[in-house]
């Protein structure tokens, strides 16, 4: 293809310059100038897009790049554009649906006087017509697929356009071509050298070990509060941030920047300009963290990323590997923490409904292995390479939670093959939670119905104090080792498998992992922004009872019930919390300005004090803030009500009843906001009775709205009626 007048580490040393290559980067280079097909896998950080680059700049004509991601085509442009002399100027360019005709028309130009030595194409731009006639016409060096895992169906992203590459290539004309992937199993290598027509390719596998990163996986509990504890202990450290949903992104960013962390999001909805804006901060470090979706690929080229957090996990281990890969390509620190529940799979097997059946199987069969690899107590290093077709030969490599902290195990082979049985006598048409209640001996509606009370094995799992959170474990391992398999087409009902119904015959010793604290988690965070845990788990008992006991001096003194100054639910966290400022306060559930502002000073010091007395060590010492979390409804509410609208007008523009309408202004008031709805209560309570419920809630201990009827009269009020003066009283004494 060239004639080297100089050697390639001159070369090297004259366009990047380093002093020597990486690993196989020279003998890929070397296989790519003799106009050879190459096949390069090579994880995150090895250097694979110098394997295009150099061979492009020395070779005659134009290399073309494809590449799905916009982000790393404007990235890898400006790189290259930074070295490049006067005289080099438009030496690469990108070809996408970023761009105007102008901006076209130039980029052509360059190339057609032979300036341009790298063009980056987005598969969708290679296939329009008017592209591949003009492509036609150039002198081409090469082509390069990066990313090419996206040609597999059993790749974590996989892209129908990239299926069409090889017939493109032939029309355009026949040159060599180099594939190149960070994240392949064996099944996706054949895939992508059969579908590019590569079967002959000289292939460069590297290790897919990256020893400076470290692995965790954490439960999802308090992941708001965990992730800016997390960040905040990483001062000045760039890092990524992981969501599956965009809102989910917004909210992550929003919350990250109240807490004084300089973030931003990033995902497919924003506009390109945004995104540019974005990444370029990221790269100028003028932020530390960008938070992103995990379905839109950002790439970002930063050596230099210290942590990568998923706050939801990947759907396949190819896609958490690449993710986790942007950590420490440097070769420097790179930590690596996922937060998992099981319910973020669950929700990532509703959104495969729909699909084609066979995309269905492929996605159910990579979550499982996600599921393996999160629950697992091995060494998740050795986990990882077995997963991609490479055998890790310690046996710990001190570098990941199991391994650093190893969980204790239980044998759970008996247990495995209960569960398998129970499957096979409810005739596999139930669901998990049916299983496990039948092993149990929880008598549900379901159970009776089916009389599988009657069955032998009803009950059995209670022997040796085993809970409901064991058995859950147990049949997930047995899903996991795919003894059971979970229908999701049919509602997720269990079926025992061949190799399940063969480990009945010949059972051998399956290792449970003990006290794992994955089950009973919930997905949905926003009760724990605050910092706070719900009443009654954890409180310090001795503080809550002097809070108590202050509510009531306060009370007593501004002659009103003591759950009119605060709540027990609050007395409570903040015997969890110690808020030792006003602004801590705030963020208290329940609490608000407007009620820290008119109560909370005496509180304040209260606790202030005991903490310094006691020499309490605070949860983080410090209190999360909150994003102010008003769904659509609550804004909707506060505004009409403040134009004074009937409540019975907005539940039916809203489709409700007027108690849902009533529950959600109670849950507004609740949090703290004032709410006037006096207007509306003035045209359907009288005022004699509104006098009479108002003087009871002044003397009452309790805001029970059931005690509040007993004792007025249930002949007299309705529920309604004294819900409505309960909102007019908390909030015109409380907020």
């Amino acid at each position: 293809m060239i004639a080297v007048d100089i050697s390639l580490q001159e070369y090297l040393q004259k366009f990047f310059g380093f002093d020597s290559f990486k690993g196989q980067q020279e003998a890929i280079i070397n296989n790519v100038l003799q106009g050879k097909d190459t096949f390069v896998i090579m994880p995150t950080g090895g250097g694979k897009s110098l394997c295009y680059q150099l061979p492009a700049l020395i070779s005659e004509g134009t290399a073309i790049i494809v590449s799905p991601l916009i982000a790393l085509m404007k990235n890898q442009v400006d790189a290259l554009r930074s070295f490049s002399t006067k005289e080099q100027e438009g030496i690469a360019h990108f070809l996408n649906s970023s761009l105007t005709k102008a901006e076209i028309a130039n980029v052509k130009k360059d190339i057609v006087e032979g300036k341009t030595k790298l063009l980056y194409v987005a598969p969708e731009s290679l296939t329009k017509e008017d592209n591949i006639e003009f492509l036609t016409d150039i002198k081409i060096s090469f082509f390069a697929i990066d990313e090419a895992h996206c040609i597999s169906e059993w790749g974590h992203d996989f892209r129908p356009e990239y299926r069409r590459l090889r017939p493109i290539i032939e029309k355009i004309g026949t040159v060599p071509i180099i594939a190149l992937t960070a994240t392949a199993t064996p099944k996706v290598q054949q895939d992508i050298q059969k579908n590019l027509g590569m079967a002959k390719a000289a292939v460069y596998k590297s290790s897919f070990n990256r020893p400076n990163l470290y692995y965790e996986v954490r439960p999802k509990q308090n992941v708001m509060k965990e992730i800016i504890k997390y960040v905040k202990s990483q001062h000045g450290k760039s890092g990524i941030i992981y969501c599956l949903s965009r809102k989910k992104v917004e909210e992550l960013a929003e919350t990250l920047q109240v807490n004084g962390i300089k973030a931003l999001p990033y995902h497919a909805g924003l506009d390109a300009v945004t995104r540019a804006n974005t990444q370029d901060k990221f790269l100028m470090e003028e932020i530390d963290v960008i938070v992103a979706t995990i379905a839109f690929g950002m790439g970002i080229d930063k050596p230099d990323v210290r942590f990568v957090i998923h706050h939801d996990i990947p759907k396949s281990l190819e896609g958490y590997y690449q993710e986790t890969g942007r950590a420490g390509r440097d070769g420097g620190e790179g930590n690596c923490v996922t937060f998992y529940s099981y319910d973020d799979i669950q929700k990532l097997e509703k959104f495969m409904k729909g699909k084609p059946v066979a995309e269905q199987e492929i996605g159910k069969q990579l979550l499982l292995e996600t599921v393996s690899y999160a629950e697992s107590s091995a060494c998740r290093r050795k986990q990882l390479l077995h997963y991609f077709g490479e055998t890790y030969k310690q046996d710990s490599c001190a570098s990941c939670d199991n391994c650093l902290h190893p969980k204790q195990k239980v044998e759970g082979m008996d247990d495995v093959a209960m569960a398998i049985e129970t499957v096979i006598e409810i005739k596999e048409k139930f669901k998990a939670r049916h299983v496990v209640n039948v092993l149990m001996g929880t008598m549900t509606s379901a159970v009776k119905s089916y009389k599988h009370h009657e069955l032998e094995l009803f009950g059995k799992g209670v022997e040796d104090e085993k809970t409901e959170k064991y058995w859950n474990a147990v049949v997930r391992q047995a899903v996991i080792s795919g003894f059971l398999s979970k229908d999701i087409e049919n509602y997720g009902l269990l079926k025992a498998s061949k190799e399940g119904k063969a480990f009945l015959d010949k059972p051998y010793s399956i290792m449970i992992t003990k006290d794992h604290d994955y089950e009973n988690m919930n997905g949905d965070d926003d009760d724990v922004i605050t910092g706070g845990q719900k009443g009654g788990t954890g409180a310090d008992e001795t503080l809550f009872a002097m809070l108590k006991e202050l509510c009531k001096q306060t009370s007593v003194k501004m002659k009103l019930p003591p759950y009119v100054i605060f709540q027990e639910v609050s007395l409570e966290e903040m015997a969890i919390q110690y808020p030792i400022n006003m602004e801590e306060l705030m963020h208290i559930t329940g609490v608000g300005a407007g009620k820290a502002q008119k109560f909370g000073k005496p509180f304040v010091e209260l606790i202030k004090k005991y903490v310094a007395d006691n020499d309490i060590e605070r949860p983080m010492d410090m209190v999360v803030k909150s994003v102010v979390n008003k769904s659509q409804l609550k804004v909707y509410l506060i505004q009409n009500i403040d134009r004074k609208l009937s409540l019975e007008d907005l539940a039916d523009a809203k489709g409700l009843t007027l108690s849902d309408i009533i529950s959600e202004i109670e849950s507004i008031v609740s949090s703290g906001t004032r709410v006037n709805i006096g207007y509306y209560i003035d045209e359907v309570i009288d005022e004699e009775k509104q006098g009479e419920v108002y003087d009871y809630f002044k003397e009452a201990q309790t805001d029970s709205v059931a005690e509040a009827i007993k004792e007025l009269g249930e002949d007299t009020y309705t529920e309604e009626e004294v819900r409505l003066m309960r909102i007019k009283f908390i909030s015109e004494f409380g907020n």
